[in-house]
């Protein structure tokens, strides 16, 4: 299937998603989850594909959200239509009937982490750079973020990290149970090769049975149904006077550091 900004394909049981904007570290355009939720569905029709590994091109898995979308918005979307695209995305990918791998490295980012949280498995390189900076840019974290990373990490740790915005380690990402495993970034290829052959190994059907079996018991506590209204958090906010300022001060600080 041909994409602009992703790259998507399979080879027998195994199949692909791979950010492919290496240039802008993969950030997620409004193409991009559009991309994203439409290579979801498009899977869906593959009953031979029982894995797909997601994954971002270059030298990060993603950088999140693309900030030139709050910059200069698409003329020809709505802004609450543009504010669900991220949540369309993570439902399409949370809602894949193949299993679905993170293959994560560089910087997982902001939007990258709803994008990694949708996924069922992640593997992260050692050195991978984690953070939520979405209160530092005036906007609450949405596509359905909060929800997931509850169900992940907790409410406490969802907390502290979405309220602080501070930047966490890969190790810590798997010490909270956000990421399964944490390997050497030369062993990060050889590893998810490893996990994907080991459930490719298994037939469609158990695969499938055990993913619905956690997802709808995960459903009944942690459900992401609600998440629907996180567009209308965000467009609250990109229309709030503090949080542009908050946003405007963030992003100044960080052109110096830059």
């Amino acid at each position: 299937m041909q994409f602009t900004t992703i790259e998507a394909g399979s080879d027998g049981a195994r199949g692909w998603i791979e950010l492919d904007r290496p240039d802008k570290r993969n950030a997620l355009s409004l193409t991009t989850l559009a991309e994203l939720a439409a290579a979801a569905r498009w899977f869906d029709t593959m009953a031979a594909v029982k894995v797909v590994v997601v994954s971002g091109r270059g030298r990060s898995f993603s950088a999140g959200a693309d900030l030139a979308t709050f910059v200069t918005p698409d003329p020809d979307l709505p802004a609450r239509d543009a504010a669900d695209l991220g949540r369309a995305m993570a439902d399409a990918v949370e809602a894949m009937q193949a299993v679905t791998v993170a293959r994560i490295h560089g910087h997982c980012v902001g939007g990258a982490l709803v994008l990694a949280a949708a996924c069922d498995l992640r593997v992260a390189a050692d050195d991978t750079y984690f953070s939520i900076p979405e209160l530092d840019l005036g906007i609450p974290l949405a596509w359905g973020g909060i929800p997931r990373l509850v169900r992940e990490i907790g409410p406490a740790l969802t907390k502290e990290l979405v309220m602080t915005c501070r930047p966490f380690s890969a190790e810590e990402a798997r010490t909270a149970g956000f990421v399964n495993r944490v390997v050497p970034a030369e062993r990060l290829d050889a590893e998810v090769d490893a996990l994907v052959a080991d459930l490719v190994s298994k037939s469609a059907l158990t695969l499938r049975a055990t993913k619905r079996h956690v997802d709808a018991i995960t459903a009944q506590s942690v459900g992401t149904g609600r998440a629907w209204s996180d567009a209308d958090s965000l467009v609250s906010a990109l229309a709030d006077p503090e949080s542009r300022a908050v946003a405007l001060a963030y992003l100044e600080r960080f052109g110096q550091q830059g």
